[in-house]
């Protein structure tokens, strides 16, 4: 069972479709306790990183003691940025801080901010969110703020820069992106989850 956390901030219908369509049982939890019997943790999200807010306290506990017990988690745009200690956004609220470093704003560099619409993938390194993706894949992206590149980074995309637009470590993972939006290639990615919920 994929717990996908509502918090206000995210397209749980669309994700939720693309997880039934892989045929993953799927729950919201109502309260930080019902993540005891889940296999795996989605946090989705678009929008400002304040919205993230109702993640604090309980939720942040109870996500991080299901990490400890090796249980996957996945975040989804505004949900990978909050993996991160924080981001420039919201300064002064703390991120997960399960990943290293802060979000910034893309600084645009002759192309537009935010950055929407199609892209490519370049796999910098070999993890199991990727599996089966090949470098290159062209994938769905609504964003104005990006992670930093770091050890944890498994792939990059260049909008007037380069920014990390997957990460993992161990069983933590996050993409930039949206998955339930870049048809076969997210679809993959989501798949990829499920069986590290195993």
């Amino acid at each position: 069972m994929i717990a996908l956390i509502d918090y206000g901030a995210g397209n749980l219908a669309s994700v939720k479709k693309a997880l039934a369509a892989l045929g993953a049982d799927v729950i919201v939890p109502q309260a930080p306790a019902d993540l005891a019997e889940s296999q795996g943790i989605i946090v989705p999200g678009v929008g400002h990183f304040g919205a993230t807010r109702p993640l604090q306290g309980a939720w942040t506990e109870a996500i991080l003691e299901r990490i400890g017990e090796g249980r996957p988690l996945l975040g989804i745009c505004l949900g990978m940025q909050w993996l991160f200690e924080g981001s420039d956004e919201a300064a002064d609220m703390p991120g997960l801080g399960v990943l290293s470093g802060h979000c910034y704003r893309l600084r645009g560099h002759g192309v537009k901010v935010p950055h929407v619409g199609w892209n490519d993938l370049t796999i910098e390194a070999p993890v199991s969110i990727l599996e089966g993706v090949a470098s290159g894949s062209q994938v769905y992206f609504t964003h104005s703020y990006a992670a930093p590149t770091n050890s944890e980074t498994a792939a990059t995309t260049e909008h007037g820069e380069r920014f990390a637009s997957v990460v993992q470590r161990g069983y933590v993972a996050g993409v930039q992106f949206h998955p339930e939006k870049s048809g076969p290639v997210g679809l993959q990615v989501l798949r990829n989850f499920l069986r590290l919920a195993g």
